[in-house]
């Protein structure tokens, strides 16, 4: 499947789903997080999920993280001031957040944290295929910033939906996950 393909489809399988259904999906996929062999986590990249969008919960699992390391730093994305990029912001329980231009929820606070300070990114996506190469929303924003990451990050997707097979038109800027869960199973790639 092309990623525009699968872009449609899988926006549209996530459109159908009923809050109790994004509920009991969520459980499932907390419970395969919480079976992952993470190394130490000190420092995670998250995202605000967008409701309109039906994204999974990921703040479940950085709470998991956080029970695990009551010190863990937690960044959230933020559109560079020249939109050229991402930019990750370091936030607190007090950190106010604002609905930005792609309907993002982005942390009003200007703490950035370098890309090589993570330990782990939660990278939004609609789906990915068996050897970690994801769709995302199409803007490359992700694939630019995780090749700024250090290699011993581990790239983390949540998903709803089984892997597909494999995507045809990844190309070589595309940056694979290292891990996707969804909520049956987690894949290593």
């Amino acid at each position: 499947m092309r990623k525009a393909e699968a872009r449609n489809v899988f926006r549209e399988k996530r459109k159908v789903l009923t809050a109790a259904e994004r509920t009991k999906l969520d459980d499932l996929l907390l419970i395969q997080f919480q079976k992952l062999e993470l190394p130490f986590v000190d420092t995670v990249l998250t995202y605000s999920p967008i409701p309109a969008n039906n994204e999974p919960n990921v703040h479940l699992a950085v709470d998991f993280l956080a029970f695990r390391n009551p010190a863990l730093k937690v960044a959230y994305p933020k559109m560079s001031p020249a939109g050229l990029g991402l930019q990750a912001i370091l936030v607190d329980a007090d950190t106010p957040f604002i609905r930005s231009t792609y309907d993002v929820m982005e942390p009003l606070s200007d703490h950035v944290i370098p890309p090589d300070a993570f330990d782990l990114v939660i990278v939004p996506l609609l789906i990915c295929d068996r050897n970690g190469f994801r769709v995302g929303y199409g803007r490359g924003y992700y694939d630019r910033y995780l090749r700024q990451c250090r290699s011993d990050c581990v790239k983390i997707g949540l998903q709803y939906f089984e892997p597909l097979d494999v995507l045809e038109d990844k190309d070589e800027f595309d940056v694979p996950l290292d891990v996707c869960v969804t909520p049956a199973n987690t894949y290593v790639f």
